[in-house]
């Protein structure tokens, strides 16, 4: 199991392959990056590898594979539009104890509120952190402050906690930005699409968190459980959204999304080929800044549900102090 200082020491590698011209091969035990001239843009030792993430077409070798089942760490494959393709060597899944208990279920209800209690929390203080709030922005946290998850009888009345709080969050926090509704998946306007990029590279770094520690990410404790669903990331990543939320917000507010990136064909928007890398990092960046308060997370929501503790010591995560 790897400890908080063994995290400290790791790095998450980050390839973008094709259009960028990236190259990435191992010399002995180090991953090297190089530009299409042969420049070498990033070497790392194995031994410092936390996860590689390859966006793009790419081929992988036997040694590729090898070097990660060596050095135990995952390769995280995602599409050139940020579709999880498959992980690679990704986790403790022997842990027979930790996925007994995961099915078990018993306190399932008790968890999920406590994620969606502590989503609806950080989207109250990315309002509040609005340097000049409106009416319409003090109305919405004075109505998010005003549900409580916590007397919800059952999941259904959770999910409706939830949704009306991420409603009235995204007209609020969004409104500057003509924002309409949030629709995932659908890409019907410039800022959705941007969201689903943004929560998929999210999702993708819980995954590889989660699976640190052996659980079974398809099984959830909120969100319903179907085939190939990982369920259970999308349960834990509930209370970080706001990472990405505020990251677009602040990317409106300095001009760095330019409509001519995208364009619009079979009524979805799609950004271009050649400009996807400047979102890929703009997103990754935040992430990656937050590394360490969702490492810790991830650790102490696995120590707090393996030893049954309290329920008001559930691990938090609070973006007011980050």
């Amino acid at each position: 199991m790897m400890s908080w200082p063994d995290f400290c020491y790791k790095q998450i590698i980050v390839h973008i392959a094709g259009g960028s011209k990236e190259r990435l091969r191992f010399h002995v035990d180090n991953i090297v990056i190089e530009d299409a001239d042969g420049k070498v843009i990033l070497q790392q030792s194995c031994h410092k590898i936390f996860a590689l993430f390859i966006i793009g077409e790419t081929s992988l070798t036997s040694i590729a594979i090898q070097k990660a089942i060596a050095f135990a760490f995952p390769i995280v494959l995602l599409s050139r539009n940020m579709k999880f393709i498959t992980a690679i060597n990704s986790g403790a899944e022997g842990n027979t104890v930790l996925r007994t208990k995961q099915y078990a279920g018993i306190r399932n209800l008790e968890i999920a509120k406590c994620l969606v209690k502590m989503k609806i929390e950080n989207q109250c203080s990315l309002l509040n952190a609005l340097r000049y709030k409106s009416q319409d922005d003090c109305e919405a946290m004075k109505t998010l402050k005003g549900i409580n998850v916590l007397e919800a009888e059952d999941i259904f009345q959770l999910l409706g906690h939830e949704g009306f709080a991420s409603k009235t969050f995204f007209s609020a926090y969004f409104r500057p930005m003509s924002w309409t509704r949030r629709e995932p998946r659908c890409k019907r306007d410039i800022y959705n699409l941007l969201l689903d990029i943004g929560y998929t590279y999210l999702f993708n770094f819980l995954d590889a968190m989660l699976a640190l520690y052996g659980f079974d990410r398809y099984y959830g404790v909120f969100h319903t459980c179907f085939y190939q669903r990982k369920s259970l990331v999308c349960d834990i990543i509930e209370p970080f959204r706001c990472i990405i939320d505020r990251r677009l917000r602040k990317a409106y507010n300095l001009k760095q999304i330019s409509p001519d990136d995208f364009f619009f064909k079979d009524e979805q928007f799609h950004l271009a080929y050649a400009k996807q890398d400047k979102y890929i990092r703009l997103f990754m960046k935040d992430i990656l800044e937050q590394k360490e308060n969702i490492f810790k997370f991830c650790q102490s929501y696995y120590r707090w549900f393996m030893q049954d503790r309290p329920l008001d010591t559930f691990p938090k995560f609070s973006l007011e102090n980050n």
